[in-house]
């Protein structure tokens, strides 16, 4: 099937354009400078032939998954979604500069970065389950590393809820060498103890340099074949010396063939690697995952919601809340001012009635005065 061609960039306000990052069969990448803040963001652009309800379905829901979960600091966060003036949808995220699949290309990864990344990952996926989404798609190649170097899920393209309606159609597609048994024989799309294999198998991918039942020459194997050998073929751990007894148990326990024999939650494979860590002389990864009251609280994503979202339009009013207090405040000094006023005619007359009262009651001590001293009185 031939490759997709890279669309053409959008254009976006308040985002300057660099360069391509990538393509895929629905999206495409691209490298920009946002104006303020001044920094360069990953936008992924949904492509103009691939916009119709089923794929709007699955980049509506990738952009609320990396939404609600991207707080989490092994997640891919996200800056802003919207619609492009050609009318393409889009979101901007966090760029990463690398990623795990580009490093094992180049010589296996060193136990401990393999080890602080496996706990890292079963962190951030821990928190997707506990928030009712699956991932499905987990490989070395949606394991990016910041700019800090620190490893970051990404690519929710193809999540699922975990309570999904049997009927509902859906776009999925495997990435075959890191696929469970049960996945490639079409018995489920995805499912806890699947997305425990395929994390197995991307560490295994990392340490080995090859995925699990890629054979050791390197020979690229058709499809089918390695999805037999995947379903049916033992598991053999990498061949390094380095790797102890707990982690190299560890990764077996992530490939048995029987969905129920693997390690029940991602919780339960991160404890284990921890316990690796620390018996190779390593200091533990922190395993950092969200609070079950916060995921209980959230709203759930909506997986089914197929029509484009955006522009963003924003509904706060025109006058700010310290406009508001302004006028208000003015509003009581002018009622202030329009009671002094009111009050200050009757005080004057009140004051000027008192004076003439005094005045007049003075005239009359005088008048009475001279009379008496007339002899008058």
């Amino acid at each position: 099937m031939p490759r997709r061609a890279t669309a053409q960039p959008p254009v976006l306000p308040g985002y300057s354009y660099i360069r391509p990052l990538g393509s895929g069969g629905f999206a495409d990448v691209f490298l920009y400078e946002q104006d303020m803040p001044r920094r360069v963001v990953a936008v992924k652009v949904l492509a103009d032939d691939a916009v119709n309800p089923a794929v709007l379905r699955t980049f509506n829901a990738e952009t609320d998954i990396l939404a609600r979960l991207s707080a989490h600091p092994s997640i891919v966060t996200i800056h802003q979604a919207s619609i492009s003036a050609d009318g393409r949808p889009y979101f901007v995220m966090e760029y990463c500069p690398d990623n795990m699949s580009a490093r094992y290309k180049k010589r296996p990864l060193d136990v401990a970065q393999v080890l602080d990344a496996g706990v890292r990952v079963a962190a951030a996926l821990e928190t997707a389950h506990r928030s009712g989404v699956l991932h499905r798609d987990i490989k070395p190649s949606n394991v990016l590393l910041t700019t800090m170097g620190a490893p970051a899920l990404a690519d929710f393209g193809i999540a699922a809820a975990m309570a999904r309606a049997d009927d509902t159609p859906e776009v999925f597609a495997m990435s075959v060498p890191w696929s469970s048994p049960e996945v490639l024989q079409g018995e489920l799309t995805g499912s806890i103890p699947s997305e425990v294999w395929s994390l197995g198998a991307t560490l295994h991918t990392l340490l080995a340099g090859r995925a699990p039942f890629e054979p050791d020459s390197g020979e690229r194997l058709p499809r089918e074949k390695l999805q037999r050998r995947i379903i049916a073929a033992p598991y053999a751990p990498p061949e390094r010396d380095d790797l102890g007894d707990r982690l190299q148990v560890a990764l077996a326990r992530t490939m048995l063939k029987r969905p129920e024999d693997r390690f029940s939650s991602m919780a339960e494979l991160a404890q284990e690697l921890r316990w690796a860590q620390y018996e190779l002389g390593q200091s533990p990864t922190a395993f950092d995952v969200v609070d079950a009251s916060w995921a209980s609280a959230s709203a759930p994503v909506d997986f089914e919601q197929d029509t484009s979202r955006g522009p963003v339009i924003s509904t706060v009013q025109q006058d700010s809340r310290r406009a508001e207090r302004a006028k208000a405040l003015a509003s009581s000094q002018r009622l202030r001012e329009q009671r002094a006023a009111e009050s200050t005619p009757q005080r004057s007359s009140t004051r000027a009635g008192v004076i003439g009262a005094i005045a007049g009651a003075a005239t009359v001590g005088v008048v009475v005065a001279v009379l008496f001293a007339t002899g008058v009185l």
